[in-house]
């Protein structure tokens, strides 16, 4: 198990305020909107159901579903109109404060880098663009579901995607088992995304109730890495100003 805790930042002009801004949008929704989960009516009708995206209608009362032999009672209920925005609302929410801790982690340590490379914009349109994708791959993995999907990791993944494009070399402190290591993003992120892939074609064989949309990391992170790419290439660096100019050429050393 490798834990990113933090990267080498000390060459970054400032702060990532888009970055910041979509820390606290999270967390807002999960504690005033999800009332930390208890407000399973929100929960339900604003997350992505499969069934809703394709069909294009709003399935609403308790639905009854079969999981690994387990009966289960899916309250769900109304949400937006049209229900398609809930790809949209659904990136924003969390199914427990652990799962927005370790999203919120990803975000913060990765997030900035992205930011001040692009610029606010085009950093934004990157992280919402790759949940866009993210959730499509997700419900074309299975239409019909009718379990819930909810959670920033897609757009996230994303930004993973994106950060190992335009940073490979960069220092990335991690807790492997007992330890603090320090190592370069192309390994961290590379055995992340590995391991999403390798536990992503286990879960093919059926409905994983409350378990992780590794469909929606993949494509997620796949999105990311494809922007980056393209991005790269239309918004030099001169076009950001010398102080991340000279930031760069700091990290082209290392």
């Amino acid at each position: 198990m490798l834990l990113p805790i933090s990267d080498d930042d000390r060459g970054l002009p400032g702060p990532g305020y888009v970055t910041i801004a979509l820390v606290i949008a999270n967390v807002l929704v999960f504690v005033f909107l999800q009332q930390f989960g208890a407000n399973e009516e929100f929960t339900f009708g604003y997350s992505v159901i499969p069934a809703e995206i394709s069909s294009g209608e709003d399935i609403t009362g308790r639905q009854s579903l079969v999981v690994q032999g387990r009966q289960m009672i899916l309250p769900h209920a109304p949400g937006p109109s049209p229900v398609h925005l809930t790809i949209l609302s659904a990136m924003f929410m969390h199914g427990s404060l652990m799962h927005l801790l370790s999203n919120l982690l990803y975000l913060w340590i990765f997030g900035d880098n992205i930011e001040h490379r692009f610029g606010r914009l085009p950093f934004l349109l990157l992280y919402l663009t790759s949940g866009v994708v993210a959730t499509v791959g997700q419900v074309l993995l299975d239409p019909s579901s009718i379990i819930p999907n909810l959670g920033a990791s897609g757009a996230i993944s994303g930004v993973l995607g994106a950060y190992l494009v335009l940073f490979p070399r960069n220092r990335v402190n991690a807790i492997f088992l007992y330890f603090v290591v320090s190592i370069p993003a192309v390994l961290a992120l590379g055995m992340w995304i590995a391991l999403q892939v390798v536990q992503g074609f286990g879960t093919l064989g059926g409905p994983q109730f409350g378990g992780i949309a590794y469909g929606a990391h993949v494509g997620g992170f796949l999105a990311g890495a494809f922007l980056a790419l393209v991005l790269r290439g239309v918004i030099r660096e001169k076009d950001l100003g010398p102080a991340f100019t000279s930031q760069r050429r700091w990290v082209t050393r290392r």
